[in-house]
């Protein structure tokens, strides 16, 4: 029995978001490429079914922490894009003071916990947060995401290990994009199914159509009852696809035109206009409206990066450790 239902608000709220995401990385992309954004960028173009589907079934508490793919996580929990933006600009006004960067994107607030550079560095802290929140005595989840490529690190054999058997309250989601930077998953491993490492730690583990925010919604739901009545982790295998390469220095040769119009065709953020209009939850007008809505916004961060200051030198000192006074920081 589905804890959090779909109805009409959902898919409402999954356009809109969906949307903003899509927007936000398309504009991050023409940034990059004016060299107005610096560093490593990935982009989630493509993807965006695989949050939106995860944020409609988790409660206001739950955390999430991901790799450095990790800008439309940020966007889908409610953090500005003002905020993400001047981060990514290396701005002081940005979620991150500037000091992070598109990969680590951060936000306390709204239970954030970034944007890894390390890969697969994000699964032990995963572990460690749901650890915390069945320590506190909480129902809190925690969603842990992780692409193809980090699967093969050694901490997700300690990681799951550690989260079976002390039952801990997260989830774990691979977003396989069928590619590891340029290698294929078939070039990588000969369990191409990779949902089934869980079943080496009898954890509940599944495929999941990661283009479909209804499938990615329903098993995140099953997924998050089962953490949150003191049964353990699940490992779900998020199929989706990016549209772009791995990285902006990506220019991604190794797949076919054909390979990428495939999946094109099943974009998320079409599946769910076909619905508003099909089912009359929202007409054309409202569509629309929406679309300006979210240009708006990704415009108007664009500008908040562009004039907000740089940090001060001294910024260097800051944030170095929580006790302020620690014995062995020296300014």
């Amino acid at each position: 029995m589905s804890a959090v239902e779909i109805n009409k608000d959902t898919y409402l709220k999954w356009f809109e978001s969906m949307l903003l995401m899509r927007k936000f990385e398309e504009k991050t992309g023409q940034l990059y490429g004016q060299q107005k954004i610096r560093g490593f960028c990935h982009l989630y173009i493509g993807q965006e079914a695989v949050v939106a589907g995860a944020i409609s079934a988790m409660g206001p508490e739950d955390s999430m922490i991901t790799s450095y793919r990790d800008h439309a996580h940020g966007l889908a929990l409610g953090m500005s894009a003002n905020s993400i933006m001047a981060e990514m600009y290396g701005k002081i006004t940005g979620c991150s003071k500037g000091k992070g960067g598109s990969m680590h994107i951060f936000s306390k607030e709204h239970h954030f916990y970034g944007g890894h550079g390390i890969v697969g560095g994000q699964m032990p802290l995963g572990a460690g947060i749901a650890f915390a929140e069945k320590y506190k005595g909480t129902k809190n989840v925690n969603v842990c995401y992780m692409g193809d490529g980090a699967v093969r690190q050694g901490a997700l054999n300690e990681s799951f290990n550690m989260a079976m058997l002390w039952k801990l309250p997260v989830i774990f989601v691979c977003e396989n994009n069928g590619y590891a930077m340029g290698t294929s998953v078939e070039r990588t491993t000969n369990m191409s199914d990779i949902y089934k490492i869980g079943l080496g730690f009898d954890m509940p583990c599944a495929p999941v159509d990661g283009m479909d925010p209804v499938a990615v919604h329903n098993a995140m739901d099953e997924a998050i009852q089962r953490a949150r009545a003191g049964e353990g982790p699940t490992f779900l295998e998020m199929r989706t696809y990016r549209y772009r390469g791995h990285s902006m220095s990506d220019p991604a040769k190794y797949r076919t035109k054909e390979e990428l119009e495939e999946y094109k065709a099943k974009d998320p953020i079409e599946q769910v206009r076909e619905v508003i209009l099909k089912e009359k939850y929202a007409d054309e007008a409202w569509i629309t409206e929406i679309e300006e809505k979210v240009k708006g916004i990704v415009d108007e961060s664009v500008k908040f990066a562009e004039e907000s200051p740089w940090p001060d030198p001294s910024e260097l000192y800051k944030d170095v450790y929580v006790q302020s006074d620690y014995p062995y920081q020296e300014i």
